[in-house]
């Protein structure tokens, strides 16, 4: 089964990432990362905040916060005001480095992936911040991506975009990996990049598919069910909104294109689709 994606919103990102259906406001968040933007919409108002460095990834602490990830840290971001406050640093000695993919998990938890501003193969992490401290999980990861849960928490899913391979990681009580990552998706063969992923109230997988064009929904067995195509060739993240959750957001990336058109770094959406999970709140620090 095949469907389409339609423009949301048309402001060009360099390198949309970090989609973000905030439950509680009914309203869409995003990044342009190497823009230094989030932006958003309520209603017909289009809304954007401008940074001095890269913003990639956010989850949400209530409702006037969110928490957000910049390549230097972790910050509360004051949504009314625009103000963010340090939660903890993020390879903020290192200028090299950036955040890149992240979400909120079921435990209240928020991971978060770093990466070389070029790429550079191996000098990536990803982290869990929880109860207050950040906790690196992975290190050598050149593209960290997919991050994201499955409605049970039992697991959780990843990927080093340029391994073409997706994991998914058994998770204990209080969401800390358990054992050792277990291959869940390997696209080599189909020549695919994996980029953001979400997961659906039903525990399949939408995966964002860099250069392709496409989200792809994949079942819990791995078996390919659908795809989403769109005109933005660099497909960056998927995530659920709509007042059903039933609306496919997808942002795009404009980012190594060779003269791009207006269709690239647009947000898209794809109405209709099957219900995903509301995004899970962000917690602190616990009492």
């Amino acid at each position: 089964m095949t469907g389409t994606a339609t423009i949301f919103d048309t402001r060009l990102c360099e390198l949309g990432e970090g989609p973000l259906w905030h439950p509680g406001r009914g309203q869409l968040f995003w990044f342009d990362i190497t823009g230094n933007r989030l932006l958003s919409r309520e209603g017909d108002n289009a809304l954007e905040w401008q940074f001095d460095e890269n913003h990639s990834a956010a989850g949400w602490v209530d409702h006037e916060t969110l928490l957000i990830a910049s390549e230097t840290g972790l910050w509360r971001f004051d949504i009314a005001t625009g103000d963010r406050k340090p939660v903890c640093a993020l390879e903020a000695d290192d200028a090299s480095t950036r955040s890149n993919d992240g979400r909120a998990d079921p435990f209240g938890g928020f991971w978060i992936g770093t990466m070389g501003k070029n790429a550079e193969p191996g000098r990536g992490s990803i982290y869990r911040f929880y109860n207050g401290k950040l906790r690196c999980l992975y290190d050598k990861v050149t593209i960290p991506n997919s991050i994201c849960f499955a409605p049970d928490g039992r697991f959780g899913y990843f990927t080093d975009t340029l391994t073409q391979k997706i994991y998914q990681q058994p998770l204990d009580e209080e969401g800390w990996p358990k054992g050792d990552p277990e291959l869940f998706l390997d696209l080599t063969q189909d020549k695919l990049y994996p980029d953001g992923s979400v997961v659906d109230a039903e525990g399949a997988l939408w995966n964002a598919q860099w250069g392709a064009g496409r989200v792809a929904r994949y079942l819990p067995d791995g078996r390919l069910e659908r795809t989403v195509q769109l005109a933005g060739r660099h497909s960056a993240c998927p995530a659920f909104g709509g007042s059903d959750l039933s609306t496919l957001f997808i942002t795009t990336a404009r980012q190594g294109l060779v003269s791009p058109n207006d269709a690239q770094g647009c947000v898209y959406q794809a109405r209709g689709a099957i219900s995903g999970q509301p995004e899970h709140q962000v917690i602190l620090a616990r009492d």
